[in-house]
């Protein structure tokens, strides 16, 4: 009895122990896994990470960049990015100054990590004094997002209206002198001009009509600019002079008083607010079919679209038709990314865009998307 009891003992024992290796077993392999996936999960966010950056930023970026005179923001962004259009995901402003999207030659832009995500923050130059007295930034020194000079003409010219405001506007009736062409420092006498007050006016004649492609429908009449005058003497007639001739401007001509003077814009690459925003290249003033970067172009989107300076868009080639050589079925060439176009200007059906790049040449009709669209 003695002999049963003792094995009786020893197997309920030798159970006790297989079962409690078994549970000590199964914590090791649980707390294993979640260690390793632990080690997993911050891989893959440190690979995310890396991902991330690495498809943002250019394949040689600098790791600081001293701004200087003459620079833009695109061209500074390019150094940086892949895509220049998405700075606003990397730009850190310096919070020091009155306005901290503004950067000024002598800033030296120096690119950090933070939690595996680049960020571009600038060292200013000079040091900000603050004090109570009031103070002036000087903005005209600021680096523009693209080359003023490439878009100033179109700042203030040409219009897009329509057809009300050209049959109603003040108009040419005769130059000083008999004179029927005008140019800079002529004299000339205008009517009905309402307002008797205003003392500077914009020169226009009706330039082209802007008709959708796609819909027919009528998108505005583009102004074309003359030239500017002042207000001399008001009456019926009122006696103006040109201060400003870009063309020849003619008896019949219209005028366009000028009540808010529009400075060259400072605005920061982005994306349309609409993803899904699609729109075409208008026919250019020349009937050219033939563009390239730095080519101004009208395109058949605007305020209604929520469309706003600044905002970038992709350029693609329009989904032409073409007979196969051996079959004669009909197939269809599809839409290949060419190009970036920039927004500046925007009116509520047309806009003017500038195309900044271009891997080939872009014509009237082509495709235009926003650049986060698949």
């Amino acid at each position: 009895m003695t002999i049963i009891k003792s094995n009786i003992f020893k197997n309920q024992f030798s159970e006790r122990v297989t079962e409690n290796a078994r549970r000590t077993a199964a914590r090791g392999m649980r707390l294993c896994l979640q260690a390793l996936f632990a080690i997993m999960l911050t891989f893959s966010v440190g690979v995310s990470s890396q991902a991330q950056s690495d498809s943002l930023l250019n394949d040689s970026y600098p790791d600081r960049y001293t701004v200087v005179k003459g620079d833009t923001l695109w061209g500074i962004s390019a150094k940086f990015l892949r895509d220049p259009w998405r700075w606003p995901e990397v730009w850190q402003g310096n919070p020091q100054v009155d306005n901290p999207d503004l950067i000024f030659p002598g800033d030296v832009l120096v690119l950090t990590f933070i939690n595996g995500q680049p960020v571009l923050k600038t060292l200013r130059r000079e040091t900000v004094k603050l004090s109570p007295s009031a103070r002036s930034t000087q903005y005209d020194d600021a680096i523009p997002l693209i080359d003023p000079a490439a878009i100033a003409p179109y700042l203030d010219s040409p219009l897009v209206t329509d057809q009300n405001e050209l049959k109603s506007a003040p108009y040419v009736v005769d130059g000083l002198n008999n004179r029927l062409i005008l140019g800079g420092g002529d004299q000339f006498y205008a009517r009905q001009i309402e307002d008797q007050t205003v003392e500077k006016f914009r020169i226009f004649k009706p330039g082209r009509h802007f008709v959708d492609p796609i819909t027919g429908e009528s998108l505005g009449w583009e102004a074309r600019h003359l030239g500017n005058a002042r207000m001399l003497k008001a009456g019926d007639p009122s006696r103006l002079e040109v201060t400003k001739g870009n063309e020849d401007i003619n008896i019949r001509d219209r005028l366009r008083p000028v009540l808010v003077e529009e400075a060259l814009p400072f605005f920061a690459p982005a994306a349309p607010l609409d993803d899904d925003i699609r729109g075409l290249i208008l026919d250019t003033p020349n009937k050219a079919t033939e563009l390239g970067a730095l080519s101004i172009v009208a395109i058949n989107l605007g305020d209604r679209e929520q469309l706003r300076a600044g905002d970038v868009l992709r350029i693609k080639s329009q989904r032409m038709p073409k007979k196969d050589p051996y079959t004669g079925e009909k197939y269809f060439i599809p839409e290949e990314e060419i190009g970036l176009a920039l927004v500046f200007r925007t009116f509520e059906k047309v806009s003017y865009a500038i195309i900044t790049d271009s891997n080939r040449q872009v014509t009237p009709g082509d495709v235009l998307v926003s650049p986060k669209a698949e």
